[in-house]
């Protein structure tokens, strides 16, 4: 269940190979789990089909990105991962990953700043034109942020 001010959420278990001799999810791990959650996300809304040739000519890659570590998640726990839109910039995206543990407790909060990249050339370019407009209609349908 997305947290609240989510829209989307994703879950998956904890397994052996990312956890460390105590049991704990090692550091790194939590930002593959922000990779599983964002590939799900673009799943769920649809962006694929809708846009097929202009999103399919584009790809956004990870620019910066800042994690909180708030609780560690240990092995068996079910990872939660919500995931939304928080900004568009002329040719970034920032994006807000909240991973909480089957208790609900939040464990990571992950700020994501990607670059938008033009395939066929490899160089950074403009949201424009219908990804544009698909990406605020995103952020218009998420629930009220909570701050």
């Amino acid at each position: 269940m997305p947290r609240p001010g989510f829209s989307f959420s994703t879950a998956f278990k904890v397994r052996y190979a990312e956890i460390d001799g105590q049991r704990v999810v090692f550091n790194s791990r939590y930002l593959e789990y922000a990779d599983v959650a964002v590939t799900e996300f673009w799943e769920w809304t649809g962006i694929g089909e809708a846009l097929n040739e202009a999103w399919h000519e584009m790809e956004f890659h990870v620019r910066r990105a800042s994690v909180d570590y708030l609780k560690p998640l240990m092995l068996g726990d079910t990872v939660e991962t919500s995931v939304r839109i928080e900004r568009i910039g002329t040719s970034s995206l920032t994006k807000r990953f909240e991973i909480a543990n089957q208790q609900g407790d939040l464990c990571a909060v992950i700020d994501m700043v990607s670059v938008n990249v033009h395939l066929p050339t490899g160089r950074p370019v403009a949201i424009a034109g219908e990804v544009r407009q698909f990406l605020e209609a995103l952020m218009v349908a998420q629930p009220d942020r909570v701050a």
